[in-house]
């Protein structure tokens, strides 16, 4: 059985205003014209406490109803719809289902008119990834994956460091947990692959994370991870890793630290 990485609904929370800034609005559009009028049935793999549905669906028609799939019973307690409103201003009806993505049935979603997850991708596998996508294609189903991780992170101002730590970061993302491979930075672009060789179109576009002095919070609990990660990958890095943590604390309190996290999201539907 494949177990996804736990993540709290405290961090989800935290991050939560960065990521709706960074969500492609034009990727949501033409999700809309894609799914065309409702009733819409919309399924959110990963979905976390629902952070998805409650920024998409204002940009969707109704009425609408969301399956909220989640390998995490306890993060699936946390699922706060009352704010969730369809693009008439409606609420949404919302179900929620514990499901390992391995474990996910080729027809699993069939009947819906949309497949979207966010901060997903990069925490699969191959397998899991191709049943994702095998199943949208079973379906017909256009799917909206938001915020991919790609690798990609700049510090301002930048640290001799800052590109070793990035890179034994980038290498904990492809580790393996319980037998699992995970995709990490190659998620975009595995997932594209895999629907283009489907006959699907594809739409991408950035959607970093733009952080500065108004992120404070949010950019220290960031580089706990970020440097952490990267220290259980090498664990030589560590000594250096306390002095590079000292300096960008200093830099975080004077307000000077800026932060630059790339995601993709990725819009596929059939030709």
């Amino acid at each position: 059985m494949s177990i996804l990485p736990l993540v709290s609904a405290d961090w989800l929370a935290v991050r939560a205003r960065a990521d709706d800034l960074a969500r492609s609005s034009r990727l949501a559009g033409a999700a809309a014209r894609l799914t065309g009028p409702g009733p819409l049935v919309v399924h959110d793999l990963g979905s976390g406490t629902g952070a998805m549905m409650r920024w998409l669906a204002p940009r969707l028609p109704g009425p609408q109803a969301w399956v909220l799939h989640d390998a995490d019973p306890v993060i699936l307690s946390h699922v706060d719809a009352r704010s969730a409103r369809d693009g008439f201003g409606l609420p949404v009806t919302v179900r929620t289902r514990v499901e390992q993505l391995a474990e996910l049935p080729i027809r699993a979603f069939d009947g819906a008119s949309l497949v979207t997850a966010s901060a997903l991708l990069d925490v699969v596998t191959v397998e899991e990834a191709r049943a994702i996508v095998n199943a949208c294609v079973a379906s017909g189903v256009p799917a909206l994956f938001s915020l991919t991780v790609t690798g990609r992170v700049r510090l301002s101002p930048r640290d001799p460091a800052d590109t070793e730590l990035a890179a034994a970061f980038d290498d904990h993302q492809r580790r393996g947990v319980d037998g699992r491979r995970l995709l990490g930075p190659d998620a975009a672009g595995v997932v594209r692959r895999l629907f283009a060789a489907s006959g699907w179109r594809v739409r991408t576009e950035r959607t970093p994370w733009r952080l500065g002095a108004g992120d404070g919070f949010l950019i220290a609990e960031w580089l706990d991870g970020w440097i952490a990660a990267a220290v259980e990958q090498r664990p030589e890095l560590l000594p250096d890793a306390h002095a590079y943590r000292r300096q960008r604390d200093a830099e975080l309190a004077s307000g000077r630290l800026r932060v630059r996290v790339q995601h993709e999201d990725v819009l596929a539907w059939p030709r």
